[in-house]
């Protein structure tokens, strides 16, 4: 079994792409049901993100498996897989197995392949991907393992290294670009409002608060949710609002952060017309800082006079997003060794099986020779057979101790699994010998540990 990534992401595929292939939290459930449905996926995991949708299968065959997971994705984007493919733009659906697989993955964890390179949030929705599919029943031991040593790994580089000293993210970056639009250094004494009370609504809030905004007013399709996360600010006056009175908030804002999730238009064209309308002649542009993916704000607005409109293309364009070549390096350094041990891990895995049906046929041949023994020579006493009996167990055991530590020495090597099959070959032990010890591994929590505050409380989203 091996690992198939097939998905896109910032690094290739334009915005309009990721849009039609965004996967909502509600979306999810169903995608790793239709995924696990295909004869050849026995697990899977489903990343999405603000910039980021990947499928992470175990398969039993490339091709086949290929095929029926591009199929599930072009289904959900309402497309053909070619349609798809030619959507996402001369870097098409990044397709990537075994090694190559795992690699991306880590690098992911990391913030290596992040549109801000380095932010950390990327780590909460790994998370909460395992979590989901764990909910799901799609992550068996190699899932499970998969996006707990990532987990490890992107904790690794961010303690380790610097290549996020910055705090940078989606959010900040855009922030930096909002305060930039209005000619200032930073939105303190600004008035802001959030649309959209989730992760990166969180996030946006948290940003603001540091910043020191006048004011926070904070909008939301479920308005209870809105009130939670305006209770959470400290030292900036901010409050829930609903969604309708909107348009009158804004006439007021010098800054709007959107990042709701929802499948189409949350900001109408009408809507900013109203807003500014609304504004007193003197007052400066209206940032908008459309973060949703789909997008939640009409693209048209940004024709708008008084409007300057951030979007996800926009930041990634932005300088900065990139982090130091130094930390950055470090970082690749850190993700080789990662992955060099978690595939020697792995291939030694795969070889105890055979190792312990080895030993465990050993031990049936001992206890056949014993009882041949005991009717070969019916006087021999139980003390005298006893020291037989832990001679020849002895003898056995110095004899299969050189080659079996060996063996798994050298199944961790790349190319390994050929020691297994020669083992195999040598001793006769057929599949259903092998099979038969190597059953389920019962997994350990899905809770890597405590991370950062803003990570653990507000999940984060991949920049």
């Amino acid at each position: 079994m091996s690992v198939l990534l097939v998905g896109m992401s910032h690094e290739s595929a334009p915005v309009a792409a990721l849009e039609r292939l965004a996967v909502s939290d509600t979306d999810r459930p169903k995608l790793l049901e239709e995924l696990l449905r295909s004869p050849r996926v026995s697990e899977a995991m489903l990343v999405s993100t603000c910039n980021r949708v990947e499928v992470y299968a175990v398969v039993d065959a490339f091709h086949g498996a290929l095929a029926d997971v591009g199929q599930v994705l072009a289904d959900h984007a309402g497309s053909t897989v070619a349609e798809l493919t030619d959507l996402a733009g001369p870097g098409g659906l990044r397709v990537l197995y075994g090694e190559k697989a795992v690699e991306h993955l880590f690098r992911v964890a990391s913030g290596l392949n992040s549109m801000v390179k380095g932010e950390q949030q990327i780590l909460g929705q790994i998370r909460a991907a395992y979590a989901a599919a764990d909910a799901q029943q799609a992550a068996g031991r190699t899932v499970h393992e998969l996006a707990q040593q990532a987990l490890h790994v992107g904790k690794r580089v961010h303690s380790e290294t610097s290549i996020d000293s910055a705090g940078a993210s989606v959010v900040s970056v855009a922030l930096a670009r909002a305060a930039a639009a209005l000619g200032v250094a930073s939105l303190a004494g600004r008035r802001a409002v959030v649309l959209g009370a989730g992760a990166m609504g969180g996030l946006a809030v948290a940003h603001l608060q540091r910043a020191g905004a006048a004011e926070i007013l904070v909008a939301n399709r479920t308005p209870s949710r809105a009130s939670v996360l305006a209770a959470t600010v400290q030292g900036v006056s901010a409050r829930a609002i609903a969604v309708d009175e909107l348009p009158a908030a804004l006439a007021q804002a010098d800054v709007l952060v959107t990042c709701t999730g929802a499948v189409g238009t949350v900001v109408t064209l009408a809507q900013a017309h109203t807003a500014l309308a609304r504004r007193s002649a003197d007052r400066g542009p209206l940032v908008v800082c459309d973060l949703g993916l789909p997008r939640d704000v009409d693209p048209a607005v940004a024709s708008l006079p008084g409007v300057v409109l951030v979007d996800l293309e926009t930041l990634q364009r932005d300088p900065g997003a990139s982090a130091a070549a130094d930390d950055t390096a470090a970082a690749e350094q850190i993700v080789a060794a990662e992955l060099a041990g978690y595939l020697a891990a792995q291939r030694s895995a795969e070889v105890t099986p055979t190792v312990t049906a080895l030993r465990r046929r050993a031990a049936e041949v001992v206890e056949a020779e014993l009882l041949r023994l005991d009717a070969r020579l019916p006087g021999l006493g139980g003390q005298d057979r006893d020291e037989v009996a832990r001679t020849v167990r002895r003898v056995v055991d110095k004899l299969l101790h050189a080659p079996t530590v060996r063996v798994k020495q050298l199944a961790s090597a790349p190319g390994g699994d050929s020691y297994a099959e020669a083992l195999r070959e040598l001793f006769g032990l057929g599949p259903g010998t092998v099979d038969a010890v190597a059953g389920p591994t019962e997994l350990l929590s899905a809770e890597d540990g405590p991370g950062t505050v803003e990570d653990r409380l507000l999940g984060g989203e991949d920049s």
